[in-house]
């Protein structure tokens, strides 16, 4: 099901003229606290607690805490009069403008894709909703929608990872963003109705992170369909949620499933967390790799990347994992293959990659040596049993932002890094240039979806076709100097390929 209609609807043609409207050419010379309040749930989750899968970058300038006064309760404006939208302080604008131009430095696709395009506006007309990280990266990628010529407005996937000062920067060139760091779960839902919920403001394409959005819409405004073209959805949950969707009948618009393209699973979940897990946990904990046992639960892009990052410091990694195609490349990449049982009262640091639930349960914790860190670094918050340990017999006590310390009766103590959730945006920042390479394939998802002529999406969950994959990955190559090598006709005949590409089939990954 993950390609269908990869290669059959989504024609060669139509990758053509996007590409045509895009005409990239030259291309080198281009590229020269927990929250204060808890508040009340006003919506069930479906499937997952997506927003509260992670917590805000380390690197943003201020913090929920600087000013207690809930944005609900502010009437703020920018330097042009508007009040549309809901942040915490305007005033931060210019800090945020600062770390989006350093965002753009390691974003050059995006970049290209804004200068080149701006002439053709394959978004001109398109009402973009969104609901993303709101940190300098995706501030390129909303911006880099408008220069084409979408409207959007924008609410956070989650209620940490807002960098206020990115939020107020956005909101000063105009955006209509409702986001800020440490919202409560009231909050969240609320933020999200006043991004969709506007008077004469129809979305025509969803820009989703976790399947939030699209849910909201799907319970409160579910006429709001029959005018959308379709969904962009990037993350393991909001996919899953869609396919969900489609099983039952109830997906009424195409959706591209971005999450399974190339250029996101095999670049932004291994590269990603390869560099930010080290990041994370030496911010956190100043903890030394070298000699420390650790176990890595789930051997996917993202334990890959972390276990490759860990051996490389000099850690003895152990990997769990229950598909036996993995578990082989994990011993075939030197780690050693356990169950968690078998190791948990000897490792220093266990980090769970799996997207799954009860990876990390009260039993392992409860069995864990005095001092050991646990983290998660997979997209759900679910996968290490936190709500096992708020009990009366455990203390916690706060460290500092994100640093938990569990204590036993007997004095032993583990530290929880972000209450179970995503560390890499909890705890540290993650790399830029990665993110240019998911952010540029999201882009160009909206662009195919919006200009698709009627009928070519059916109501299914799509992947972008392997030509997209490989023209995002050509984008990025000028940045190292970097010359590939052309096919001869007669190699090209060989092989059986175009010389032009796609070089590699829809189902690959």
């Amino acid at each position: 099901h993950y390609g269908r209609g990869g290669s059959e609807h989504c024609s060669g043609e139509q990758c053509r003229l996007v590409m045509q409207q895009i005409q990239f050419a030259d291309q080198k010379q281009e590229f020269n606290k927990r929250p204060t309040k808890i508040g009340r749930r006003s919506l069930s989750r479906s499937i997952s607690q997506s927003s509260t899968d992670s917590y805000s970058s380390a690197a943003s300038y201020t913090d929920s805490s600087d000013d207690e006064t809930s944005p609900r309760d502010k009437q703020q404006k920018n330097s042009k009069g508007s009040s549309d939208f809901c942040i915490k302080n305007i005033k931060q604008t210019d800090f945020g403008r600062r770390e989006i131009e350093i965002a753009e430095q390691e974003m050059p696709a995006l970049m290209a894709l804004r200068k080149r395009a701006q002439g053709e506006k394959p978004l001109a007309g398109a009402k973009v909703v969104g609901c993303t990280h709101i940190t300098a990266q995706t501030a390129v990628l909303i911006e880099t929608l408008t220069a084409l010529g979408a409207q959007c407005r924008w609410a956070a996937c989650n209620i940490y990872s807002t960098q206020n000062e990115v939020a107020a920067a956005l909101a000063e060139r105009g955006l209509s963003v409702f986001a800020w760091k440490g919202e409560s779960e009231d909050d969240f839902w609320w933020c999200i109705d006043r991004c969709v919920n506007l008077e004469g403001w129809q979305p025509k394409m969803i820009l989703d992170d976790g399947g939030d959005l699209t849910h909201w819409i799907y319970k409160k405004y579910p006429n709001m369909f029959k005018k959308i073209k379709g969904i962009v959805e990037e993350s393991v949950t909001g996919v899953h949620r869609l396919y969900q969707l489609s099983k039952a009948g109830k997906l009424c618009v195409p959706a591209m499933n971005v999450n399974d393209s190339v250029t996101k699973q095999k670049f932004d979940n291994l590269y990603c967390c390869r560099e930010s897990i080290l990041d994370g946990l030496k911010r956190t904990t100043d903890v030394m790799f070298g000699g420390k046992q650790a176990v890595v639960c789930g051997y996917g892009e993202v334990g890959k990347g972390c276990s490759a990052a860990l051996k490389a410091m000099g850690a003895i990694v152990y990997v769990t994992e229950i598909d036996p195609i993995c578990a082989l490349q994990a011993c075939m990449d030197g780690f050693r293959l356990v169950k968690l049982s078998e190791v948990i009262r000897q490792v220093d640091i266990v980090i769970t990659c799996t997207g799954n639930k009860n990876v990390v349960v009260r039993e392992n914790l409860d069995r864990m040596k005095n001092g050991c860190i646990v983290c998660n670094m997979g997209h759900s918050n679910t996968e290490i049993d936190v709500a096992s340990l708020r009990t009366p017999e455990l203390t916690w006590e706060r460290v500092r932002s994100q640093v938990d310390h569990v204590i036993w009766p007997d004095g032993k103590r583990i530290v929880l890094l972000a209450e179970g959730r995503l560390l890499n945006l909890s705890c540290s920042t993650v790399p830029t240039f990665v993110l240019s390479i998911t952010a540029t394939t999201q882009a160009l998802a909206l662009i195919e979806l919006y200009n698709a002529p009627e009928g070519r999406y059916k109501q299914d969950v799509y992947l972008l076709p392997k030509k997209m994959d490989e023209y995002v990955a050509s984008l990025h190559l000028p940045t190292f100097d970097a010359h590939l090598t052309e096919l001869s006709e007669e190699q090209a005949k060989y092989l059986g390929l175009n010389k032009n590409g796609p070089f590699k089939p829809n189902y690959y990954r």
